[in-house]
């Protein structure tokens, strides 16, 4: 089976994050030497998670997961989400956590705008879902290192401050491919 081209994975709704920051942070992830899959080249979302995006999940290293106001007005984010967290427990994944002007609190809590969009997505959609979602934004809430952009000048600083943690994190890990040799 071949590597996959990248190392991580990129999680977000698109009209919160601003093209600005998305660029930034890509490029200077690639700076660091961080490939991200790129799925608006490689296949577009859907309200179901796709197998091909299942496995760009599943093939990353490490996921970040940026939350914005939006982001659970997207029941794609949403169930990629609960497909990072799956191999975060499964196979150890490494996951950061960006709060993109949205607090970690509203998300853990599902209040405030965030909450008022993930009520919005949880119409007409079966428990089940909406326990997953639930259980997935409280756990993705609490995972240490998140960065909070209420906090930074300018979102070049930002990107560039999480591309050098990104790199840290993946320099003090070792491959999947590596870790399975015999």
């Amino acid at each position: 089976m071949a590597l996959p081209s990248f190392n991580g994975f990129l999680s977000f709704h698109w009209p919160d994050v601003r093209v600005t920051f998305l660029s930034d942070l890509r490029k200077q992830l690639e700076r660091n030497g961080i490939v991200m899959f790129n799925d608006q080249v490689e296949i577009e979302r859907s309200q179901t998670i796709k197998p091909e995006l299942a496995r760009a999940i599943q093939e990353s290293r490490i996921s970040i997961v940026l939350l914005s106001q939006n982001y659970a007005s997207s029941s794609s984010c949403l169930n990629e989400l609960v497909e990072i967290l799956k191999c975060k427990e499964t196979v150890g994944q490494i996951v950061m956590t960006i709060f993109y002007e949205v607090d970690p609190s509203d998300v853990k809590k599902q209040t405030g705008d965030f909450g008022k969009a993930f009520k919005e997505t949880c119409q007409w959609k079966t428990e089940t879902e909406i326990q997953s979602w639930t259980k997935a934004l409280i756990h993705v809430a609490t995972i240490e290192g998140e960065q909070y952009s209420l906090n930074w000048v300018n979102d070049a600083d930002m990107s560039d401050q999480i591309a050098t943690n990104v790199s840290n994190k993946l320099n003090a890990t070792l491959p999947r491919d590596f870790e399975h040799r015999d």
